[in-house]
């Protein structure tokens, strides 16, 4: 079995950036989690049906245009979840109609909250770090074009790697 992701990748500088954020606010798996907006959380699949996720991923982003994201200020899951995030003030109803047809066929599973594409910037740390990062990244604000999904794989040292991308119509 693998345990499988599929997000699209924050361009450069800011994946680094707001990775370099998350460690900075404590959070210990900043560097196994590259920056990224979630598409299909992670789900266990058998290794024989990668083939086929791969297949069924090359078909949908061969059909679905490119976008832009804009990512903007901060905002929490508390107290359902100790998270914090970035927002994205553009992008939201491709990312949504994205990770709807990624969770079709092959990856048809259930979500166990309702989608809300955003960018993890920390998760499961105490009230003062997660407020931090709350304020710290308030009035973050950056943009860039997505042209590309990726499928990432978790490894057995907790590590989650890209595997494949996948790029979009254009």
């Amino acid at each position: 079995m693998a345990t499988i992701g599929v997000a699209i990748p924050i361009e450069e500088p800011f994946g680094s950036e707001l990775q370099k954020y998350r460690a900075d606010f404590g959070d210990p798996m900043a560097s196994s989690i590259p920056t990224h907006v979630t598409l299909l959380p992670p789900t266990e699949v058998p290794d024989e049906d990668l083939p086929r996720i791969d297949e069924h991923l090359l078909e949908l982003a061969a059909r679905f245009p490119s976008f832009r994201i804009r990512l903007r200020g901060t905002a929490t899951f508390r107290p359902i979840s100790p998270v914090v995030f970035v927002t994205l003030a553009e992008g939201i109803s491709s990312c949504e109609v994205l990770q709807s047809q990624v969770r079709s066929g092959p990856l048809a599973v259930d979500l166990r909250f309702p989608y809300h594409p955003h960018v993890t910037v920390a998760h499961d740390l105490d009230k003062e770090s997660l407020d931090r990062a709350y304020d710290t990244l308030a009035d973050y604000d950056c943009a860039f074009d997505v042209s590309a999904f990726s499928r990432y794989e978790h490894g057995a040292d907790g590590v989650w790697r890209p595997q494949r991308a996948f790029p979009l119509k254009g």
